[in-house]
């Protein structure tokens, strides 16, 4: 029985739990013992649950520690065998040995290419089908187990809807941790690796070191290369000027249209449309910005008297990297603005004021708080994007201000660095973390900020 066909058979079962746990709290209601149907402390419903939760949850967590535990008692099954004797002592080449048995064992690998895995293939294929089988039966005796306990605990004044509760504000409170220990984690593994690079390279000359050219080998109280100032800078010019110049406006004003000026009609159709721009692969936009946009930004540049004008520009990385984030300030402006209470459009305007004057002075102002979420968004999407800055700005890191001029950010040059055959321990890699830990700090920053703003306006304006 393969591990997905238990996991059917285990949520049959629990079905069928939580179909005979409602049945007898629903025969409570109904016997002359159980009384009135007020006498009954929880409905039927809770008490299937109960029963299926009781059977289900031992079950699967079983399951789960069993999938951990059981390769390495097959693995010691086979070792203490007589025909694992002759294995080899190299402790690489005992690993690929067995590692090939169970893969044929298993049916991943037709034949093997080693004499010694071939012998261990019935070992293997003996421990696999016992693990399993003895997986199986324990699985099912806890499913039954814990079906049986709840089943015989269903009484008419038993708290089943307390007990389901707690379950489910236990579940909805891991599933609220897991985030913030995730983000943990990686703030975690952020400060280790960037503490080994800091201890390599000078932090001053990381931070505020202007030129970018990182050497393998590193030497103590010179210059390395590891200045970060152009890449900091590549990431706010195109990610948060050029494509929240391109974005800001056309979104607002989009959103504005649509809940303020849109018949019901258009806004049917141009809402959808709209944000299938979300949906677009980043890649797509990347060869979108290399092929049309950059060109016609250098000829542009070109025309304007600007002889040396790249091809691999900023603008044209801004320009398509705005039109990509365009639905995600639209999306959630409009969402903001046509949430705001109809009482005060209509008394703005029952004051006098104009549908412009309405919108600038009433409705944009109390939806502020969604503006500024969705602008947050945008920007946290462009800071991390590099799909499009690889193809249409380069790899250059450079500290200019010239929109026509090749450009880099962060996110790039941590793929730069970690691509290839490079060494895990050397600083020429270990800058990758650090330049991720830098662009955390940002984000982190700036949501505060942001949440600040939102605190403000929505305490003005409920």
């Amino acid at each position: 029985m393969t591990g997905t066909a238990l996991l059917f058979l285990v949520l049959g079962l629990g079905l069928i739990g939580w179909i005979a746990g409602r049945a007898r709290a629903a025969a409570f209601v109904r016997s002359a013992k159980g009384g009135p149907r007020g006498t009954v402390n929880s409905l039927p419903y809770y008490h299937g649950w109960f029963v299926a939760i009781c059977a289900i949850a031992p079950a699967l967590a079983f399951m789960f520690i069993w999938q951990s535990v059981s390769p390495s008692l097959v693995t010691d099954m086979v070792l203490s065998a007589p025909a694992a004797a002759d294995l080899p002592q190299d402790s690489f080449a005992r690993a690929a040995v067995l590692s090939e048995a169970r893969a044929i064992a298993q049916g991943f690998q037709a034949t093997a290419f080693q004499d010694q895995s071939e012998a261990l293939v019935p070992l293997y294929k003996n421990a696999l089908s016992y693990y399993k089988w003895l997986g199986v039966a324990a699985t099912l005796l806890l499913l039954f187990a814990g079906g049986a306990f709840a089943f015989t605990r269903l009484k008419p004044d038993f708290r089943a809807r307390s007990k389901v509760e707690r379950v489910v504000m236990f579940g909805l409170l891991s599933a609220s941790l897991i985030a913030i220990l995730i983000t943990l984690g990686i703030f975690a593994s952020l400060i280790f690796e960037s503490w080994r690079f800091f201890s390599m390279v000078s932090p001053f000359e990381f931070l505020f070191g202007t030129d970018w050219n990182p050497k393998s080998v590193v030497t103590p109280g010179a210059y390395n290369g590891y200045g970060a100032i152009p890449l900091f800078w590549g990431t706010i010019f195109i990610g948060a000027i050029i494509a929240m110049l391109v974005a800001i406006p056309l979104g607002l004003m989009s959103a504005i249209f649509l809940t303020q000026y849109a018949s019901s009609t258009v806004r049917k159709w141009m809402k959808p449309i709209l944000e299938i721009l979300a949906g677009v692969p980043t890649v797509v936009y990347g060869y979108f910005a290399a092929l049309t946009v950059a060109p016609a930004v250098r000829d542009f540049a070109v025309m304007l008297g600007v002889s040396n004008a790249a091809s691999d520009n900023a603008l044209a990385a801004g320009i398509v990297m705005g039109v990509m984030i365009i639905p995600l300030v639209s999306s959630m402006s409009d969402d903001s603005i046509a949430a705001v209470p109809s009482a005060m459009r209509d008394g703005s305007l029952a004051m006098g004021a104009t549908k412009s004057e309405t919108i600038k002075k009433v409705l944009l102002p109390a939806a502020l708080p969604g503006v500024v979420g969705g602008v947050l968004l945008a920007v946290s999407r462009a800071i991390g994007e590099t799909m499009i800055v690889v193809m249409a700005a380069g790899y250059t890191a450079n500290l200019t201000a010239n929109p026509f001029d090749t450009i880099t950010t962060v996110t790039v040059q941590i793929v730069a660095l970690l691509t290839g055959d490079q060494d895990f321990g050397s600083p020429h890699t270990l800058a990758a973390f650090a330049l991720g830990l830098a662009l955390f700090v940002t984000t982190f920053f700036l949501n505060y900020v942001a949440l600040r703003v939102v605190k403000k306006y929505r305490e003005a304006y409920e």
